[in-house]
């Protein structure tokens, strides 16, 4: 049958169905404030059934602190003549579900006359996991910007403990043996092989915070002969064993290469700091589609909920590095049971295919 030939009830009956079809949350409310049309959705996102609200105050659905403002707004909006306008832009609005629970919504609103008067229509729909989501960014990116201060002092602190005071010494040595060469050689000749050790000692240390800047092996090798090298540095410099259990023809483009080589360095360096391990095992592989890698120590272990503890063991710059790519990094522990970090990562299909 054409629209056009529909009865009143059948063209109502289609509204109707339209309405409660819809995904967002639909409710209108008379002059006095009564809710008067409540769809399906809106049911399912406050919890109160169609018979508990007609007629009902829309205050019933607004959390107490807000109904105030609400009143003021529908009586200005309905002054003022527009028949419709967003409400709450720059703003979030929250609603009352019937447990008392309150959620985020983003809604628009409306009016239209009729021969009973007007009536406003409200269209909104629950963003919990939007405002959600804008939380954890902001939280995400505090404590990303706190690790890069973290990290820039800690290489300014090397910096100025090594490097700088080692050249304050040659240059105070450099100017001894200057003032002393014509009338004591011999002992300028100590001096100088003195003044070797330490350039020795200068060059290691300039390495060193280059290497943890960013690995030349990585970048002139590959990923899996720099993990090797990092494994194999760490168990020179912390006396800890560790075994690597990789493919050697592994390779990852950027950035997922630098990601994978962070947090097992990073990793390590949680072990060395505070597992009191005697061995560490590192497993780097691609499993169905991720990137998969695990960290695992024969340490001390720890209590998983104990406070502060993604700071005190660096698992905020973990999380941030595998979060930028879309990854998970999860944390198994117990006290005097070892740790295991796992990190899985979506792989680019490019080196899922060469795998």
């Amino acid at each position: 049958m054409p629209f056009s030939q529909l009865s009143v009830a059948d063209a109502a009956d289609r509204l109707a169905a339209l309405l409660d079809s819809a995904m967002d949350a639909i409710i209108s409310i008379d002059e006095r404030g009564r809710i008067v049309l409540y769809n399906r959705a809106a049911e399912q996102t406050f919890g109160w059934p169609l018979e508990a609200v007609l007629e009902q105050p829309l205050e019933m659905l607004i959390p107490e602190r807000f109904r105030g403002r609400h009143q003021g707004h529908v009586r200005h909006f309905a002054a003022t003549g527009v028949t419709s306008r967003r409400k709450g832009e720059g703003t979030v609005l929250y609603g009352l579900r019937a447990d008392g629970s309150e959620f985020p919504m983003d809604a628009s609103i409306s009016q239209i006359d009729t021969q009973h008067g007007k009536v406003f229509s409200v269209i909104l729909r629950d963003v919990t996991e939007r405002v959600k989501a804008r939380q954890d960014l902001a939280r995400f990116a505090t404590e990303a910007s706190a690790i890069r201060e973290q990290e820039k002092s800690r290489v300014a602190r090397e910096l100025h403990d090594e490097l700088a005071q080692s050249l304050t010494a040659l240059k105070m040595d450099t100017i001894w043996a200057r003032d002393h060469l014509a009338r004591d050689p011999a002992g300028v000749a100590a001096k100088l092989s003195g003044m070797l050790e330490m350039l020795d000692g200068t060059v290691a240390a300039t390495r060193r915070i280059a290497a943890d800047l960013r690995p030349l092996v990585l970048d002139d090798l590959g990923l899996a002969p720099a993990i090797e090298w990092l494994v194999h540095n760490f168990s020179q410099r912390h006396g800890i064993a560790c075994e690597l259990e990789m493919d050697e023809s592994l390779q990852l483009r950027e950035p997922y290469a630098t990601a994978v080589f962070r947090i097992v360095q990073e990793s390590l360096a949680n072990v060395a700091k505070h597992a009191h391990a005697h061995e560490a095992w590192v497993a780097v592989d691609l499993q169905r589609h991720e990137i998969v890698l695990r960290v695992r120590d024969d340490g001390q272990g720890f209590v998983i909920g104990a406070a502060r503890l993604p700071q005190s063991l660096g698992l905020i710059g973990l999380r941030e590095r595998a979060q930028l790519l879309g990854g998970t990094v999860t944390l198994q522990s117990a006290p005097g049971q070892g740790t295991v970090v796992e990190a899985r990562i979506p792989a680019p299909s490019a080196d899922m295919d060469a795998a």
